[in-house]
């Protein structure tokens, strides 16, 4: 079974962590699973970046991001080559080493949906 390192997050896993992962699951679905807060504030549809992660291993392992994605991930704080939006990627058979970036965009969270 693959694993998923991740690394520390000041907010939402400062001790970090090392999770069992099963394949065909999303590494978001992963990581809440396991209690790991991720945001996801589109409800995993690809239509934020909230739960945007980067690969620090494995992330030739994972199938290519689609159209979608990357079109969002372009819009994410912090990109790098190596970054997925958690919701998209699906764990394969490698273990994985993800680093949760300190910010996101989240309009919500920042008090932009209150009226």
């Amino acid at each position: 079974m693959p694993m998923i390192r991740v690394l520390p997050h000041a907010a939402l896993c400062p001790q970090g962590a090392e999770l069992e992962a099963k394949s065909g699951v999303s590494i978001c679905d992963t990581l809440l699973a396991h209690h790991v807060g991720i945001e996801h504030a589109c409800e995993k549809q690809a239509a934020c970046t909230t739960c945007h992660v980067i690969l620090r291993k494995g992330f030739d392992s994972l199938e290519e991001a689609s159209e979608k994605e990357e079109d969002m991930l372009d819009k994410a704080w912090g990109l790098e080559a190596t970054s997925r939006l958690s919701c998209q990627a699906k764990v394969a058979d490698e273990d994985l080493v993800i680093e949760i970036p300190k910010y996101t965009i989240n309009y919500e969270r920042e008090g932009g949906g209150k009226k």
